[in-house]
């Protein structure tokens, strides 16, 4: 046998060390339960989830885990066993996982995951027919390092329709949890509240997405999850937004680590700016100033210590805004109140000039946050341009090099493993508009591309949020800005018939007796007043006025001076002539008693 000479065998154990290196080195124990129901006894069978089980128990095998106990359509009984079988499991691991793809259901607040043989008559039988989500994370509580619960369950609820109500209150979807335990992460494949789509192919877009992310090498399980919320608001037009509760530390925790390379650390030798710029965007990502003012106590100079500089001043001067938009908005409330309760003149015009002074200190700061905001967006695009161009410059003395092995360097080589460029813009410009989404402010689809549509939902946003953001361009600092608001900014538009209920328009259905007015409101009709209506005979005779008859000369029968029998009659009636007296017509201009012509007249001696 031929011996192996000291630079033979020193170059073997090298080639050894160097194959073991660079093999993943799986310590840590990791374990796994999937659980799928598609075959339920008593409503329709779902059409995906043992597909789907299948797809993340095969993922999980590849990935190195130690134990993947793969169950499909499981009794409730089966199940529980499963779970305290799961537990013995997890005792010694580090890792567990489990995953549930079948029918859940959210009952005054809690979470309930449906074996196959449920009935749920009524809305209580869910506490005996089915298991809650609080004993899922008891069996895996075991687990060091993480706790990990995915659940591809935010289906439509089948037993809505035949189930009895008692006292409890049945939810749409799952409801949103708050684990109590550290190290705990919940994975919902659609938001609290809302359901999940089966999709139309062989599987969920979900568990699609989960197969192409979760066990990339390297890659810390929130980020994975961060790729499967993009692919699945893809997939399905912005309909389905998957959602992760619960937290992790500050270090990355990858579902499968990434394998050594044994020129890292001579790559940390030959390029310490590397170290120094994944520091700074570890800081930049946490966002604070508790984190950039590390950064900077670690690395006070250099170009990377003036970008943090940057960012710190576009905190402060953010921090600066908001205490003065607070002032300003307290003294304008104290001139209103003194105004409104008639105080003095001068303590009304103290207030208004304090009001006056606040307001245009919120200007200035608002005017000296954009500064510095834009400031360091600035810095971010130079230093962003400056890698990939340094990136490219790389990649083509590799390429000049490969075509010339004889000249080809080592340090070069070295250069390009520890390069990397920032984000692109279209990730950044697609998470503006994913934000500008949430918070009402946008209706189109995340789609990358910045145009007129998504530019007037960011004006939109400025106008109810207060902020100036440039709309010309999606950053990281708009970004920030929009994630810092927890609601909806954005009213909500309802057509006419609708009204807003929380973010979605229901009908207006008005009570008996009113109608929907043009003013979208209810209003009561009014009842109208009958009008009478008279017959020919039931009207009431009109009243004349009545004939005054004009006398005219009566003929004397008893002479002159005698009456003679004759009567004389005028307004007052007729009577007798007086004896001695006689009968004359008269015209009106003559005196005569009737207007309009004339009458007779008693004249006496």
């Amino acid at each position: 046998m031929k011996s192996i000479g000291f630079p033979g065998l020193h170059r073997f154990v090298l080639a050894l060390f160097l194959l073991l290196m660079c093999q993943p080195a799986f310590a840590e124990k990791r374990v796994a339960l999937v659980l799928s129901n598609a075959a339920y006894q008593n409503v329709a069978p779902l059409p995906n989830p043992v597909n789907d089980g299948a797809l993340i128990a095969a993922m999980l095998k590849d990935a190195g885990f130690d134990v993947v106990d793969f169950r499909r359509d499981l009794p409730a009984v089966e199940t529980r066993r499963a779970l305290r079988d799961f537990a013995d499991r997890t005792r010694d691991a580090e890792i567990a996982v489990v995953y549930y793809a079948g029918h859940g259901i959210e009952v005054d607040g809690g979470n309930y995951l449906i074996p196959v043989d449920a009935r749920l008559e009524r809305d209580t039988d869910v506490y005996d027919e089915a298991f809650s989500l609080d004993r899922v994370l008891i069996a895996i509580e075991p687990a060091k390092k993480l706790r990990l619960v995915i659940l591809d369950a935010c289906r439509d609820n089948p037993f809505a329709k035949s189930m009895k109500r008692t006292v409890a209150a049945i939810g749409q979807g799952l409801a949103k949890v708050e684990p109590t335990s550290p190290n705990v992460l919940i994975a919902y494949s659609a938001k609290a509240g809302s359901t999940a789509a089966d999709g139309d192919g062989k599987n969920s877009p979900f568990t699609s997405a989960l197969a192409k992310h979760l066990t990339t090498p390297g890659l810390d399980v929130r980020r994975a999850f961060g790729y499967v919320r993009d692919d699945v608001l893809k997939s399905t037009n912005n309909r389905q937004e998957p959602f992760v509760y619960g937290s992790l530390g500050g270090e990355d925790v990858p579902l499968v680590p990434a394998p050594a390379k044994a020129a890292a650390p001579a790559a940390s030798a030959l390029s310490p700016q590397a170290d120094i710029r994944r520091d700074y965007e570890l800081a930049l990502q946490v966002g604070n100033k508790s984190a950039l003012n590390a950064f900077l106590a670690q690395y006070p100079d250099g170009f990377y210590a003036s970008l943090a500089k940057l960012q710190l001043e576009k905190i402060a001067a953010e921090e600066a805004r908001v205490a003065a938009t607070e002032k300003a908005r307290a003294a304008e409330q104290e001139r209103a109140r003194l105004a409104a309760e008639g105080a003095q003149k001068a303590e009304q015009a103290k207030a208004a000039a304090d009001a006056k002074a606040a307001e245009q200190a919120r200007i200035a700061a608002e005017k000296a946050k954009q500064v510095a905001q834009d400031q360091a967006a600035v810095a971010e695009q130079k230093r962003l341009a400056a890698e990939k161009a340094l990136a490219d410059k790389i990649a083509a003395d590799k390429a000049t090099a490969e075509q010339a092995p004889a000249a080809a360097p080592v340090d070069k080589a070295v250069n390009v493993a520890v390069l990397s460029t920032g984000s692109p813009q279209a990730d950044v410009t697609k998470s503006v508009q994913t934000e500008l989404r949430r918070v009402g402010c946008l209706t189109g689809s995340a789609d990358g591309e910045w145009n007129a549509a998504s530019q007037r939902s960011l004006t939109l946003f400025n106008r109810y949020a207060g902020t100036r953001l440039d709309t010309k361009v999606a950053n990281v600092d708009t970004l920030d800005a929009i994630k810092q608001k927890s609601s909806r900014v954005c009213p909500l538009v309802c057509e006419h018939g609708t009204k807003a209920d929380g973010d979605r328009c229901t009908r207006i259905v008005c009570g008996a007796g009113s109608f929907l007015n043009d003013d979208n409101a209810c209003e009561k009709r009014r009842e109208k007043k009958p009008v009478a209506k008279r017959d020919s005979d039931d009207r009431p005779a009109r009243r004349e006025r009545p004939e005054v008859r004009i006398p005219r000369p009566m003929a004397s029968s008893g002479g002159r001076g005698s009456g003679g029998g004759q009567m004389v009659c005028d307004r007052g009636g007729c009577r007798p002539v007086a004896r001695g007296c006689h009968l004359e017509f008269r015209t009106t201009a003559q005196g005569g008693p009737y207007e309009g012509g004339g009458g007779n007249v008693q004249v006496c001696n």
